[in-house]
């Protein structure tokens, strides 16, 4: 079985260790999945681009999207790390679980994007009808469904990289859900 490694500051390029020590200054640490772009030379700064990129969402938003598509994919990394920034943007651990399982009771307007989220990423960019109608009637926009599905596929990205490595998580970790919901 082939055994995956987060790479060192030392083992990565210079342009990826200033990237690093950005990171450090940022975020207090590296996180292992942004190490991990680190082993392609382009690879981390190109991915922090998009995840980065101006957005016609809110960071709670994007965070729903994040949450939904990483419960989808069976990313436990990605779980965990949106968890963390989740409750960074206020949402409670009860919201982020209901989140995960492709709702939001809690706010109609969050539902109905975790609800088209959740049909957009199961049937690859189909979402049924009455997701979409519900999202455009929570007063969603055209330009909104295109930075949802940007949201989607940057985490899609994410989702596996680690699914394909399994590297370790250095977030708290989220809790399973009893079912893979969404």
């Amino acid at each position: 079985m082939q055994k995956f490694s987060v790479p060192t500051r030392q083992e990565v390029s210079e342009t990826n260790q200033a990237i690093f020590d950005k990171l450090q200054q940022q975020l207090g640490f590296v996180p292992n999945l942004y190490a991990y772009y680190a082993k392609n030379d382009t690879a981390l700064a190109d991915y922090l681009t998009l995840q980065n990129r101006k957005s016609t969402l809110k960071a709670k938003e994007r965070e729903v999207v994040n949450l939904v598509t990483s419960q989808i994919n069976g990313c436990h990394y990605c779980q965990s790390a949106h968890t963390a920034i989740g409750k960074m943007n206020g949402f409670t651990d009860d919201q982020m679980v209901e989140i995960r399982s492709g709702s939001a009771s809690f706010d109609g307007k969050l539902d109905a994007l975790a609800k088209f989220t959740a049909s957009a990423v199961q049937n690859r960019g189909r979402a049924d009808e009455t997701a979409k109608a519900a999202f455009f009637a929570a007063g969603y926009t055209e330009a909104n469904l295109i930075d949802v599905v940007i949201v989607i596929g940057d985490k899609i990205i994410s989702n596996y990289i680690h699914n394909l490595t399994g590297f370790a998580i250095d977030f708290p970790v989220a809790p399973q859900l009893l079912a893979n919901a969404a």
